[in-house]
This record gives structure tokens, sequence and C-alpha cells, in this order.
């Protein structure tokens, strides 16, 4: 096998910016992606539902109730829920009751209107 050797031109100039520059920094998108990663599961969004639809908190034993999975997997995926500041919890004796932030799910909304816009 011959190879070639040849001069490979580059385009790229000294001292000027790029013509595209993204709208996100690299942490706001990551922000935004595990934010939007976290709605991305069916029972994630199914658990939402639930707790938006039952307005004011839900308790743990009630959700896990709701669903076909254990309770480390309905566990699981609240602590993403809370990681991602779409919900949160208050303690009441050993029960642990569960509510959106709404103000979590309109910066969702927010995040990709401002793709689609």
């Amino acid at each position: 096998m011959s190879r070639q050797s040849g001069s490979t031109t580059h385009h790229s100039s000294v001292g000027v910016g790029p013509k595209f520059v993204p709208a996100l920094s690299e942490d706001e998108a990551i922000g935004q992606a595990r934010l939007l990663k976290a709605l991305a599961d069916p029972t994630r969004l199914r658990i939402l539902s639930l707790l938006s639809r039952y307005e004011g908190e839900v308790c743990v034993f009630e959700i896990v109730e709701s669903f076909t999975l254990e309770q480390p997997t309905i566990s699981h995926h609240l602590r993403i829920l809370r990681d991602a500041g779409l919900v949160d919890c208050r303690k009441k004796g050993l029960w642990a009751y569960y509510y959106v932030r709404r103000e979590a799910l309109n910066r969702a909304r927010d995040v990709i209107s401002g793709i689609v816009s």
C-alpha cells in the first residue's frame, strides 16, 4: 500500500470567530438536557401526570400503589425527578409526600419553546 503525501489546507483564519454561535452556553445546555432527560421516560411522565392530577402532596406509598413497579424503582424515578427540580417532597413521620414544582415544568416548556422558535 502506498501513501500519497501532500499538503492539506485548513480553512481557518486567525482572529476570526465562528460564523454560527450556539445560543446556549455549555453549562446551560447541560442543565437543560438534565431537565429534558428527566422528562424523557414514560414512568416519570406518568408520575408527573399523577402528581399534577392530584394537586397537593401525594404519599410515596400511594404513588407506588398506582404502578405495577416495585417501590425501589419508583423511588429511583422520584429521585431523578427531584434532582431535575421537577418534584419535591415533604417528610411527615415515616412517609414522604411528593408534589410537582410548577416553576420547573414552566422552565421545561420554555426550554422547548426556545428550541422551536
